[in-house]
């Protein structure tokens, strides 16, 4: 989709934007960090600030996350926004051209599948428990086996390492804490309560994550009383549900001294990073799927229709921000991770004495010099378990090796075991939804900047993929919602047209056709042999 001038991802000096132009913040609190990003009303990117993520990892399985640290991220990248496009008040920093209440609005995306667990007076009793942490896998395996048919059908989506589980988890192994749990609320959520000085009784959880709640009848946007009885799980404990666009207060005067802004920007809700990253795609209409080629690696349709994947357990279902659509999709745990792994790890072992470590341009050379066979390594990308459909013990796997195959068909593999495990989330959805649901896949994060991971993809899907150009990525998403819930764009579809470009397009090679499905054959039916193996059958 071509429009306006979007944000190139790049950010101007301080007065970039026009004197009196609205200013709209998009925050994205994301597993590598918190990123800040301004945006004019026409899309164009003022300034960008990011802080990095500071991981913990305080016994096996556990990764955690401080939550005030995160709010102090997003107060920091904000303040440096605000400065550096002088739209700042009282406290910002910015120079004598400060224009006072340039701000019109905030939005907070963030990580979908962890928990933050407030009391309360609002504030956070638990760490952030992240979705990377695995401790919550027997609860997985209690919801599944209970109730799992039923989750799926109301909530859209099966128990993983998400917050059903995880809030069972803190119940089971941490009661004296639970008692001090006033309700469950995401990363994104805990920092807009934090600006607008909220409560525990005013959490909420936009419906974007609904599907990763475990405990919602999703397409009806409310707390299943069934499912909550049936785990003994107090619907008090689980936040209000709003939209993604709902105005939830404004920023209160000590926050906006703390974020270089005067008292009371409005603050929108916002919603999931990963339903942020399909808005700043433009997946605002039927047909346009969406490859996040980030951390984590998720492939997402954009459908009219709300279904429920009960069969195979493989896509969950969530509402997109956009009103009235609906994302189903699926996602690799840590697909992304597997290549800084590779380059990290492994790579060094290939380099000559003395040469330095290869980075990813020389890594992709490598993969696309090999010359695609039917003899190829298989690479099965679940290093952190398999997430859809749930296989919490499952592990990665290189298979078919042979001494022909060098560095260049190990990474390649790599590559290629993503576009395998979405041509099994194709094959899922179309068996849903009927052929011809995806009619272009968009691809944003760092990965997208692959010519050869995107030609792999395109044959193996079949489909053309086509790259966002100057993608501004979840915060992108983000201001949009900021600029859609204060009224400045009333209708998100065409602002987001405006926004957003789309770059080089690579068409699926149809000679490729045969061998790929054939590929992805092979690849279902080693999936099914290795969980067999897991089960220990």
């Amino acid at each position: 989709m071509s429009g306006g001038s979007a944000g190139s991802g790049g950010a101007t000096d301080a007065g970039g934007a026009h004197p009196g132009a609205r200013v709209f913040l998009g925050v994205d609190i994301g597993t590598q960090g918190v990123k800040a990003a301004a945006f004019d009303a026409e899309g164009r990117c003022l300034a960008e600030s990011f802080r990095p993520s500071d991981l913990r990892r305080p016994a096996p399985g556990a990764v955690e996350e401080d939550p005030e640290r995160q709010v102090r991220s997003v107060c920091e990248t904000i303040a440096e926004c605000a400065a550096k496009i002088g739209a700042g008040g009282a406290g910002s920093g910015a120079g004598s051209g400060a224009r006072r209440g340039a701000v019109a609005g905030i939005a907070i995306d963030g990580q979908m599948a962890g928990v933050i667990g407030v009391g309360d007076d609002g504030r956070a009793v638990t760490p952030y428990d992240s979705w990377l942490d695995t401790r919550c896998a027997p609860y997985i395996e209690r919801m599944q086996r209970e109730a799992g048919s039923e989750i799926v059908r109301k909530a859209g989506g099966p128990p993983s390492f998400n917050h059903g589980p995880k809030i069972l988890w803190w119940k089971g192994e941490r009661p004296d804490t639970w008692a001090r749990i006033r309700s469950f609320v995401q990363p994104g959520g805990y920092a807009a309560m934090r600006l607008c000085a909220m409560d525990g009784a005013a959490a909420f959880i936009d419906a974007s994550y609904l599907h990763f709640s475990g405990f919602a009848d999703t397409r009806a946007g409310s707390w299943d009383p069934d499912i909550c009885r049936r785990f003994d799980v107090d619907p008090g404990k689980l936040p209000r549900i709003i939209a993604s666009h709902e105005v939830v207060g404004a920023l209160s005067p000590s926050m906006a001294r703390e974020c270089g802004l005067e008292p009371g920007v409005p603050v929108v809700a916002g919603c999931g990073d990963t339903a942020a990253s399909f808005l700043s795609c433009g997946a605002t209409r039927p047909g346009i799927c969406v490859d996040v080629a980030g951390t984590a690696s998720v492939f997402a349709a954009t459908t009219s229709a709300f279904k429920a994947d009960e069969r195979a357990m493989v896509l969950s279902c969530g509402r997109s921000a956009t009103p009235g659509l609906w994302h189903p999709y699926a996602y690799i745990n840590g697909g992304g991770m597997n290549l800084e792994w590779f380059k990290r790890d492994l790579a060094g072992a290939f380099a000559s004495a003395g040469q330095a470590l290869p980075d990813f341009d020389r890594l992709n050379a490598m993969a696309a010099a090999v010359q695609p066979s039917e003899d190829d390594p298989l690479f099965v990308p679940h290093l952190g378990g398999r997430v859809s459909p749930s296989r919490p013990r499952l592990r990665g796997a290189w298979v078919g090796l042979s001494w022909n195959h060098g560095p260049g068909h190990l990474f390649r593999a790599v590559l290629e075991g993503v576009a395998l495990e979405y041509g099994i989330y194709l094959r899922t959805l179309e068996a849903l939804f009927g052929a011809g649901t995806v009619r272009e896949v968009r691809v944003t994060g760092g990965g997208e900047k692959s010519a050869v991971w995107n030609r792999i993809k395109a044959d193996t899907l079949g489909v053309p993929v086509v790259q966002v150009k100057g993608a501004g990525g979840a915060p992108l998403g983000a201001a949009l919602l900021a600029g859609h819930g204060t009224g400045a764009l009333p209708d998100l579809g065409e602002a987001a047209g405006r926004w957003i470009r789309t770059g080089t397009v690579t068409e699926p090679d149809p000679r490729r056709a045969q061998a790929t499905r054939a590929r992805i054959d092979r690849y279902a039916s080693l999936l099914a042999a290795l969980e067999r193996w897991t089960d220990g059958e």
